[in-house]
């Protein structure tokens, strides 16, 4: 075989960061940013692999002796987690990887992505690999590959006799250039058969999970949530924040039609922090999919927010295929929402804008954090209510995680508090929501482990309540109200609970 210039390797992280669920009901992403650099580079004249063995099945055993077959000059890990502003969670499993690979082939290793993004000294210093890029790092690949010299690198961060070295700011592609160098994923490079959707995306069809695939409309996000770290990868020099750039609707819908015609994909989720916010771009793709007659083909699934959904185009989504929108409600509590730079928008307004999606037969998720700053017993007690009354056809909820890059992880760190990497039992693991070892943050009334029972709880009880139940029955019939009445019965191990009576 010929020797690889670049390999790209997405590891097996879901058995660690999703326990039992990893088997059936999680989700299986294609690892699309690595996909669309791989694309962008191959065009570049390189000759490009992936090799997702979070999809195979591989253990770092087996990608070590793939990477033996394919003896690549550079080995690129992009560290990029289902949950956009999650990926802090697979450093344990990335760091067994490549220190096997050190320890049987010492190929060089460039590990990019949210993660590194946030922290690229730490992980430089911490993790067996050669060099971390910070940012998008399209250029900071094709700089490897041309052997530039390393102070002439963008984004790279280098060792240089046991120094951390950084070549030159990372910059963040422009729109022109986003539509010019990054026209699709790489998808014939990747195992498109394994992949599969969330199972709450296919309630209609619960049994018809694949094909599946995501993608990127635009990229950034800018909106400030003091708990996501999305942005950090979309910076220049690790401060100065980019603006969101949109791709042009059509070379969207021209990745979107391939992934139909092509891979039979009808599943699709749009990755982008916040799709539903300028309506001249969102709309543009939903008219660009009807103009194909792609809608009745597709079922989609995007992120939206209160204060940006606007009636009159919810039509023209629900034609284009949108059958989901993600709803970040958070709270229940107004003063909390506002904390967490969420709008400021009242419960009338959430109530309102999720029965007028409803209304134009799209399903809500709605997202609930646990655990925000303030948050007291009463308060997750009123978020637990909200998502009760609202009674959405899904509904996330999740313990507020200091996530690296974050405005709380600033903050936590400044203020002293124990977070997952400060145990040593714990670790980068204790940010993943479904882990053993999760560790949420502290309040200031609440300790960790009354944050994650609370949360357990109430997943627990949203899921079981006959109100949601009924819904279920009503919109998608006896087989999906079945599929959820199992998967309520699936009890995740709490390492930090297991004491408690």
């Amino acid at each position: 075989m010929k020797n690889i210039d670049l390999l790209f390797v997405h590891p097996m992280t879901s058995k660690g960061a999703y326990q039992k669920l990893s088997r059936d009901l999680s989700t299986r992403e294609p690892p699309y940013s690595a996909a669309i650099t791989a694309n962008f580079i191959r065009s570049k004249g390189f000759n490009v692999k992936i090799l997702d063995a979070n999809a195979m099945g591989y253990s770092p055993e087996m990608v070590v002796e793939a990477i033996k077959e394919y003896k690549p000059s550079l080995i690129s890990i992009v560290v990029t987690g289902q949950q956009p502003s999650a990926s802090t969670q697979m450093m344990p499993e990335i760091r067994e990887l490549c220190n096997k690979i050190k320890d049987s082939c010492n190929h060089p290793i460039l590990l990019t992505g949210n993660h590194p993004s946030a922290l690229p000294e730490k992980t430089l210093k911490e993790e067996s690999v050669d060099f971390v890029g910070r940012g998008e790092a399209y250029d900071t690949h094709l700089a490897l590959l041309q052997k530039e010299d390393f102070s002439k690198v963008p984004g790279l961060f280098y060792l240089e006799k046991g120094e951390v070295r950084f070549g030159v700011n990372e910059r963040v592609l422009h729109l022109d250039e986003i539509n010019q160098m990054l026209v699709t994923a790489a998808w014939d490079l990747l195992p498109m058969k394994e992949y599969r959707a969330h199972d709450w995306h296919c309630l209609s069809d619960i049994e018809n999970r694949q094909p599946y695939a995501s993608l990127h409309t635009s990229f950034g996000c800018g909106m400030g949530c003091t708990f996501c770290m999305i942005d950090d990868i979309f910076t220049i020099g690790g401060t100065q924040k980019s603006r969101i750039r949109t791709r042009d609707p059509k070379i969207v819908v021209n990745e979107i039609e391939n992934l139909v015609r092509n891979y039979g994909v009808k599943n699709l989720k749009f990755i982008d922090e916040m799709f539903v916010l300028n309506p001249k771009h969102y709309l543009g793709v939903a008219d660009e999919i009807i103009k194909r007659g792609l809608g009745k083909e597709l079922n989609i699934w995007a992120y939206s927010r209160i204060d940006t959904v606007k009636e009159g185009n919810l039509d023209t989504l629900k034609k284009a295929g949108i059958n989901w929108l993600a709803l970040g409600i958070e709270s229940g509590n107004n003063a909390i929402r506002q904390e967490a730079q969420k709008g400021r928008f009242n419960d009338d307004k959430i109530q309102d804008v999720v029965q007028k999606i409803k209304d134009a037969g799209i399903y809500v998720i709605g997202n609930y954090i646990f655990g925000l700053p303030e948050d007291t017993e009463k308060s997750m007690q009123d978020t637990l209510d909200m998502a009760i009354e609202i009674n959405t056809e899904w509904g996330n909820f999740y313990c507020a995680m200091a996530y690296p890059g974050s405005e709380l992880h600033r903050i936590s760190r400044k203020e002293g508090a124990i977070l997952p990497e400060d145990r040593s039992d714990i670790g980068w693991i204790g940010y993943s929501q479904h882990a053993y070892e999760v560790f949420p943050m502290s309040t200031k009334t609440l300790t960790s482990a009354e944050v994650l029972k609370f949360r357990d709880k109430a997943f627990k009880k949203y899921f079981t309540g006959e109100k949601y139940l009924n819904m279920i029955r009503a919109k998608f019939g006896e087989k999906a109200e079945n599929y959820i009445k199992e998967m309520a019965k699936k009890d995740m191990k709490r390492k930090i609970l297991e004491h408690q009576k």
